[in-house]
């Protein structure tokens, strides 16, 4: 575990001496040795990290140095940030204040030095006394079995016990179980693979060994075999395993010399044996891609209904086996509240019903598992030993996280869930650690988990590919490997909000905790005297909460939850307290000003005070140097300090606000007034939204932007059109692109010279004479959205082409009486939205247009008929019409509507 923080410093260091040898002049040669030595204990640490997740023998010794050698490493990172905080940051005024300034500064730097270098030799000689004890700790003697100071931890798969669950003591499986069945033993000739995928504790082996022992299975499949592959499997082992299934299933001798075969003979024994046979095989808790990719090859296509099955936690294995339309994933999902509800009460209160003064309490238990059945069967398995005691079960619920360590009976949960945690790579594991920072039931905004992760340096660059790209990756990675789940997708199944199990997140929050990587504020736990690098506040939170973080100087990050007393709390903090801090969020907290000093977070790179009331930010914010996000969404503020254009590392502005309008059927958005040099700003990746009144000079600058991914900019002129155009034409990354003109006046948008290739959404609002010219050529549009740009021709014939729209909006922007969807027009559309078009009266549907649409929503339309268009689409699944006339009303009534059978 302490490889985590090791590795996360040692990047640090790497990429400091490269970017800043001369800020480190004099300091290289005892940086460079320190490294070296980390280098040596990242080594040594992955092979301890591994070997203590496996359960193996860890001495107390050794956990006192690994202990230790975190707090030093804590140090040197510490030591870092203070010396570049000294001394990258010069003063810069001019003249002769400024003459005196920098004389001032050498002095005062001069003593900072001696200090600095004085803990330099300290670290260096811990670092060497650590390195002489780790010789002490030996792989082999700190793992020996039976030594006097050790904690034995027996290890056995967990997993095991799913092969042998009574069927009475299975809850709410029987729909899937039917699925499977059908799977196995009807269909076609061909082999047919079927992946059941989930996560850790979801009842994927016990729904598998349910359908396996199926009579109906075991009827059709004379020839079978249950595999157990699990995280190590050895091929070898694997083949010899599924040989001595195969045969034992069908009553024959196992060849002899068998377990001598190479693994070649071993296939092709395997294949001439199954060649004329129809067999099923299920391969039990795959984790790895390559397991598949070889075990394919293996397994004959004799047309002979062959079935193969395969548990994985891992979204990628289970839908890899997608080559065919004889592949079949199923997803297995949680279980609902009913079947949670009775799985608890079977366990909980075997032969009985629960007391009504539990019943509370225990609702509330089986919340917190959210449909896993292993916890509630251990919880429940937990509560039947306890007594029927209200107040002894809410000491139960309160303690969970420290009970599924401490507690045998919940030992399965914590086993099985951390063997996820456990097969991640050495980069990712802070990643997942992190989101321990988030309140229990969290809906976690994708976007700002990413912005997080690369303001923390998680994320390793590469090449051509933007750190957000990365961490989207990560995050990728995290969903399927069943760690993170989804919380909220969009019509176009972008993932927007995403959260962590309540039970898995317990656990990483108690590893976050040991690693003093982060901790949790809140009104239960405010007394807390140990060290963290990261604070989450959470929850009203009183004095001593902030008195524990003030107690941590070197504190990173500090997030702020559902808290209502943040001016109290910031008269007790100042922010020359916490120089090193990297992210600061305030977000939706009562927070009405921001101190001057803080300027003084010179390595701050994460900045929200979105939903706050903050107004005005300090012109201190301009020595922010190290500022990547800046968010004020949501927040009163509609101007930026000129200051603000000195952040030359700043990667996203994310500043607007919707004020309603008793008008318009949706709110108007505000931007914020940036002033002159934004054109300096050359890292911006997004910037939204904008207002273009400061004229030609803002927007001419804002073509200097050349590594800009949404650009959204309001109140936009239509003399400025123009150069606007030719500030686009240098955005080569650009994928959103957003622009309101001033008071619904002509947007003039006539030519881009080089229109950007990889733009995914517009979204243009004000008068439009026709479409701009030079959007047909943008292929890769996914989403289109046009408000109030009052059309006067049908634009369907232009739009209907783009092969790659998915979504497309319309308000009040077409002055027209017909929409026509002609054959073949938009043939990847899944949404599309008509809001207050006052003149439309029909929709042409022709057949074979809108083949793939899934939601039509039409809102305020007085004049709209009911499509008849509407029956020739197959896959709608969603029809929404608002504010529509009485009659239209009545007319789709279910049961005497004249037109409700057209829907």
């Amino acid at each position: 575990m302490a490889e985590i923080a090791v590795t996360v410093v040692i990047d640090r260091l790497l990429s400091l001496l490269t970017e800043e040898a001369i800020l480190f002049r004099g300091f290289h040669t005892e940086v460079e040795d320190i490294k070296r030595e980390l280098l040596f204990f990242q080594a040594f640490l992955k092979d301890a990290d591994a070997k203590a997740e496996k359960g193996d023998t860890i001495s107390h010794g050794l956990q006192t140095w690994v202990q230790e050698l975190r707090e030093t490493i804590y140090s040197i990172e510490d030591l870092v940030d203070e010396y570049i905080l000294h001394f990258a940051n010069p003063p810069r005024q001019s003249g002769v204040i400024g003459f005196l300034s920098y004389v001032y500064s050498l002095i005062t730097n001069l003593k900072q030095r001696l200090e600095i270098t004085s803990k330099v030799k300290d670290l260096k000689l811990k670092v060497g006394k650590l390195k002489e004890e780790s010789s002490s700790h030996g792989f082999i003697s700190s793992f020996e079995q039976g030594s006097g100071d050790t904690i034995n931890v027996p290890w056995h798969d967990p997993g095991v016990i799913s092969l042998f669950i009574e069927e009475a003591e299975i809850v709410g499986i029987e729909s899937p179980k039917g699925e499977l069945i059908n799977w196995l033993v009807e269909g076609a000739a061909e082999r047919t693979v079927i992946s059941v995928v989930g996560m850790g504790g979801l009842g994927k082996t016990t729904l598998a060994k349910k359908v396996y022992d199926n009579k109906k299975v075991v009827e059709r499949f004379a020839c079978r075999a249950w595999i157990t592959v699990s995280q190590s499997f050895k091929m070898e082992m694997v083949l010899q395993n599924m040989i001595k299934k195969f045969y034992e299933a069908m009553k024959e001798p196992i060849p002899a010399g068998m377990d001598a075969m190479d693994e070649i003979s071993l296939i092709d024994l395997l294949k001439k044996y199954l060649e004329d046979k129809r067999y099923a095989i299920v391969f039990d808790d795959v984790w790895r891609l390559e397991f598949w990719r070889f075990i394919k090859y293996v397994l004959p296509e004799n047309r002979r209904g062959s079935r193969v099955v395969i548990t994985t936690r891992n979204v990628e294995v289970g839908c890899a086996i997608r080559e065919s339309r004889f592949h079949h994933v199923h997803n297995l999902q949680p279980l609902l509240p009913e079947s949670s509800w009775e799985l608890f009460c079977k366990k909980a209160f075997p032969g009985s019903c629960c007391p009504s003064e539990l019943q509370k309490i225990s609702i509330d238990i089986v919340k917190r598992c959210a449909g896993l059945p292993l916890a509630i069967v251990a919880i429940g398995g937990a509560l039947s030993t306890k007594q029927k005691n209200e107040l002894e079960w809410q000491k139960f619920n309160e303690s969970l996280g420290s009970q599924l360590e401490s507690n045998p009976h919940l030992e399965s949960i914590s086993k099985i869930l951390s063997l996820s945690y456990n097969d991640l790579p050495h980069f990712l594991k802070p990643c997942f650690l992190y989101c321990a920072v988030f309140p229990e039931d969290y809906s976690i905004n994708c976007a700002k988990l990413i912005r997080l992760w690369v303001a923390e340096g998680f994320v390793k660059g590469k090449k051509g590919v933007p750190l957000e790209q990365r961490a989207e990756e990560y995050l990728n990675e995290l969903i399927h490997r069943s760690l993170v789940q989804l919380s909220e997708v969009d019509d176009l199944g972008r993932i927007r909000r995403c959260k962590v199990h309540d039970l898995m997140r317990e656990i990483i929050l108690k590893k976050a905790e040991e690693l003093s990587f982060c901790h949790v504020l809140g009104d239960e736990d405010s007394s807390f005297n140990g060290k963290f690098r990261r604070g989450s506040v959470q929850k009203g939170t009183n004095t001593i909460a902030m008195e524990t973080i003030n107690r941590n100087a070197h504190i990173r990050s500090l997030l702020f939850f559902d808290i209502d007393a943040v001016p109290m709390l910031l008269t007790g903090i100042s922010f020359t307290n916490f120089k090193l801090l990297k992210v600061l969020d305030f977000e939706d907290a009562p927070l009405y000003s921001v101190p001057e000093d803080l300027g003084n977070l010179f390595h701050l790179r994460y900045l929200s005070l979105r939903g706050t009331k903050v107004k005005m930010l300090p012109k201190s914010i301009g020595k922010l140097e190290n500022l990547q996000t800046l968010d004020l969404k949501h927040s009163p503020m509609d101007a930026l300090p000129v200051e603000i254009t000195k952040l030359k590392k700043l990667r996203h502005i994310l500043a607007y606000s919707y004020h309603p309008n008793p008008e318009e059927l949706f709110s108007t958005t505000r931007g914020v007034h940036i002033g002159e040099g934004i054109g300096s700003m050359l890292d911006l990746q997004k910037l939204s939204y904008v207002e273009a009144n400061n004229g030609r000079g803002l927007i001419e600058e804002l073509g200097k932007l050349r590594q800009l991914r949404k650009l959204a900019i309001v109140n936009l002129m239509e003399e400025d059109g123009p150069s606007m155009c030719a500030s686009i034409s240098n955005m080569k990354y650009l994928e959103s692109l957003i622009i309101f003109s001033k008071d619904g006046g002509i947007l003039n948008l006539p030519t881009i010279s080089d229109p950007p290739r990889y733009l995914r959404t517009l979204g243009l609002q004000g008068g439009l004479s026709r479409l701009p010219d030079w959007l047909p050529v943008l292929r890769s549009l996914v989403r289109v959205y046009f408000r109030n740009t009052r059309l006067s021709y049908d634009p369907m014939e232009v739009l209907q082409a783009l092969p790659n729209l998915l979504e497309l909006v319309f308000s009040n922007a077409y002055g027209g009486e017909c929409f026509c969807f002609t054959e073949l027009g938009f043939q990847k559309l899944i949404v599309l939205r008509l809001f207050n078009m006052k003149g439309l009266k029909t929709l042409k549907i022709h057949e074979g247009a809108l083949p793939v649409l899934k939601r039509l929503e039409i809102q305020p339309s007085p004049q709209m008929e009911v499509p008849s268009g509407i029956c020739l689409l197959k896959t709608l699944t969603r029809i929404d019409f608002f504010g529509m006339p009485r009659k239209f009303a009545c007319s789709m009534l279910p049961q005497h509507g004249k037109n409700y059978h057209i829907v």
